[in-house]
């Protein structure tokens, strides 16, 4: 059965992979695996998928994502002795806290959040069960709900920089620029150490095509943390717009092996090997791409480009 044609397209600019892969990590969490490499795949016809020729790892597992304020919390082994806690001090709001904590990690929302309106309800004046409810908002989309909790835990303390980083967020996904990058900053103050919030103001920047200053933040992210594909992807979407596609490659490269799943990461990678003139490693990544997801305009329009033909071997690495 011939191949379904792929309309060739101009090429795509860094700008238009940028406004692409936010609009993809708006409906995928970042996801961890491990390290892996993988030397040449077999192109499937669209748009039927197939099997790689040489499989990617597997084992992925959500992780805290890099715009994630509190890292939520202790680990499941604790739920049984919060839960022994609990009974034992039912007017205790820390235990409740805590064991909302282990059930948002667990993927539990809305055990979590009875649990974090009880420690509120037990002690009004408890910034971090608010902040903690204002993430629960925050990652089921509802904004104004997250925003109150967070203001409602800088009333409390002024200088608690999760919630600063929270309500930034919140911010700038609420497109409020000068706030965002108001509470970004406040955060960073008060916890210069904390990646998360250098992360989040390196994708203000890049939203405002400030690409040199979101490189900058991004790769302060990068000492920082040990979560590094997204902050990789983060900053190579930059380094393309600055014209720097061998930078871009070479952060893509590692962001690729850290998350073989990582439809953003192979895209961008084609592109940015495409603007080095490495047709095979660049029809290789839209490949790639296009078998994780084989709708993603970017990745067909870049394959198209380079002259990929469906069922053929290419080197990725």
């Amino acid at each position: 059965m011939a191949a379904a044609p792929v309309r060739l397209a101009r090429l795509a600019s860094a700008e238009a992979f940028i406004r692409a892969a936010a609009a993809q990590s708006q409906q995928q969490w970042p996801r961890m695996a491990k390290r892996c490499r993988s030397l040449h795949f077999l192109v499937p016809g669209l748009p039927a998928l197939v099997l790689l020729a040489l499989t990617a790892c597997s084992g992925l597992g959500t992780i805290g994502a890099p715009d994630s304020e509190a890292p939520i919390a202790p680990s499941q082994s604790n739920l049984a002795s919060l839960s022994e806690v609990i009974q034992k001090h039912p007017d205790d709001p820390q235990a409740y806290n805590m064991r909302g904590s282990v059930l948002a990690d667990a993927g539990n929302a809305d055990a979590a959040l009875s649990d974090f309106n009880k420690a509120i309800s037990l002690d009004p004046n408890y910034a971090q069960a608010y902040a903690n409810r204002g993430l629960l908002h925050r990652q089921s989309g509802k904004l104004e709900l997250a925003l109150a909790d967070y203001n409602k835990a800088l009333s409390i303390d002024g200088n608690y920089p999760a919630a600063y980083l929270g309500r930034g967020i919140v911010h700038r996904q609420q497109g409020n620029q000068v706030q965002a990058l108001a509470d970004l900053n406040k955060a960073i103050a008060l916890r210069p150490d904390n990646a998360q919030a250098y992360y989040n103001r390196g994708l203000l920047y890049q939203s405002q095509r400030q690409h040199q200053v979101a490189v900058d933040d991004f790769t302060v992210a990068l000492g920082l943390t040990t979560q590094k594909a997204d902050l990789f992807v983060a900053r190579a979407l930059s380094n393309l717009a600055l014209g720097d596609p061998k930078s871009a490659a070479s952060d893509l490269d590692e962001a690729v092996q850290m998350q073989p799943q990582n439809l953003q990461a192979w895209a961008s990678r084609g592109l940015a090997y495409e603007r080095l003139g490495d047709k095979e490693k660049a029809a290789g990544s839209y490949a790639k791409a296009l078998n994780i997801n084989d709708k993603y305009e970017p990745a067909k329009a870049g394959f198209a480009r380079v002259g990929g033909k469906f069922g053929q071997s290419y080197q990725t690495f």
